[in-house]
């Protein structure tokens, strides 16, 4: 697995799965024990070690549920919600026709179209990165910055309000990639 795919599968699913799934226990203490700055691609060793310090995962799952969860959340984490006439069914057709299994969850959360990119990537050949470049380009880039302003806002733990600039450096990095792939 490639730094691409690993910034997408790591951040993708802390958007997307609740802080106190089991699958996420091994995540969560990485960045509790500060390790998973070892791993990551990108110089946010600040942003990570404030991750760490706000690692309380009471209060982040408290936020977390606040934020993303319900009807009544705080901040939609659907691009339907973003983007006006956007649908979820453009999104699933887009990840079907190139293989992606999807399960019934929406296909248009903010999550999953980061762990959607990890896939892409994972199973791309080394030189086709259109679908990636459209995943970002038409479904992520047009509304994420949007969403990550309005987590940093209304996010109530430091924990979340650092999510937000970590994912907004780590997806801009991650669109320079793919930009300096396409020109060459």
């Amino acid at each position: 697995m490639n730094e691409f795919s690993i910034l997408c599968r790591v951040l993708g699913s802390l958007f997307y799965r609740q802080p106190q799934d089991p699958l996420l226990v091994p995540l969560y203490t990485l960045i509790r024990e500060g390790k998973l700055a070892e791993s990551w691609p990108l110089e946010q060793d600040e942003l990570l070690e404030r991750l760490q310090k706000n690692c309380d995962m009471q209060a982040l799952a408290a936020d977390y549920n606040a934020l993303f969860v319900g009807e009544e959340c705080r901040v939609s984490p659907f691009r339907s919600a973003w983007v006006e006439g956007a649908t979820e069914a453009e999104i699933r057709s887009f990840l079907s026709t190139r293989g992606m299994p999807l399960t019934d969850t929406p296909a248009d959360h903010f999550g999953t179209l980061l762990l959607a990119a990890s896939w892409l990537e994972d199973q791309s050949a080394e030189d086709e990165s259109e679908a990636l470049e459209t995943l970002f380009a038409d479904y992520l880039l047009p509304w994420c910055d949007t969403f990550l302003g309005k987590v940093e806002a209304h996010a109530s733990t430091p924990f979340w309000r650092t999510m937000a600039p970590l994912a907004r450096d780590a997806i801009a990095a991650m669109w320079e990639e793919l930009q300096e792939e396409s020109d060459e």
